[in-house]
């Protein structure tokens, strides 16, 4: 199966009382969508812009779930979730 997703970075631009919203830029993965993004932020010269990402809903709960899983084995989820009991490895 091919690899179709995309991240794009949305600029939101606010006018008055009403919110305008454009694709800025898409990227094939989260990291240079991130990259694109910061180097927007820091070329932005206007408090009525800001920018997000965005992408469809497999995609992205699919690197939050990678993320989780990562946080679980290496420990770091049990670290910043002290009310979570660990279980126990059974050898």
């Amino acid at each position: 199966m091919p690899n179709n997703k995309v991240w794009l970075v949305i600029e939101k631009s606010m006018f008055g009382e009403s919110a305008h919203f454009r694709v800025e830029k898409n990227a094939d993965s989260l990291d240079k969508a991130l990259d694109f993004k910061m180097c927007l932020e820091k070329l932005n010269d206007s408090k009525y812009k800001s920018y997000f990402l965005a992408s469809d809903v497999d995609t992205v709960l699919e690197k939050v779930a990678h993320h989780h899983n990562k946080s679980v084995e290496n420990g770091t989820y049990y670290e910043k979730h002290p009310e979570v009991k660990r279980p126990e490895i059974k050898i």
